[in-house]
């Protein structure tokens, strides 16, 4: 019986962290998806194929239960969309005032 009730705690505590990373594969793939109209249009073509490279390994990933693989993929296709410096601090370089003389 002990070992029924142990079993039962590990499954219950292991869940939450699958469905957290099945929750994040989503909703980077929604983003993405909500995203796309309005990126599109001012996305370059080498950044709009990678996105859309990126999306279809994402789905793929989801589809077979790579749900890791999913998330990389996923994030990468969102760091393309917000354009280049999205993954560092959030800062933007060279949009001072410059009164340096």
């Amino acid at each position: 019986m002990k070992v029924h009730a142990l079993l039962a705690s590990a499954v219950l505590l292991a869940s939450p962290a699958v469905f957290a990373q099945n929750d994040l594969c989503q909703t980077n793939l929604q983003e993405i998806d909500d995203n796309m109209a309005t990126s599109t249009a001012t996305l370059g073509e080498p950044a709009k194929s990678k996105v859309e490279e990126y999306v279809q390994q994402a789905r793929q990933a989801q589809q077979s239960g790579d749900t890791e693989a999913c998330i990389a993929h996923s994030t990468k296709a969102l760091q393309e969309l917000k354009g280049p410096g999205s993954s560092g601090s959030g800062g933007t370089a060279g949009s001072g005032s410059g009164g340096g003389n």
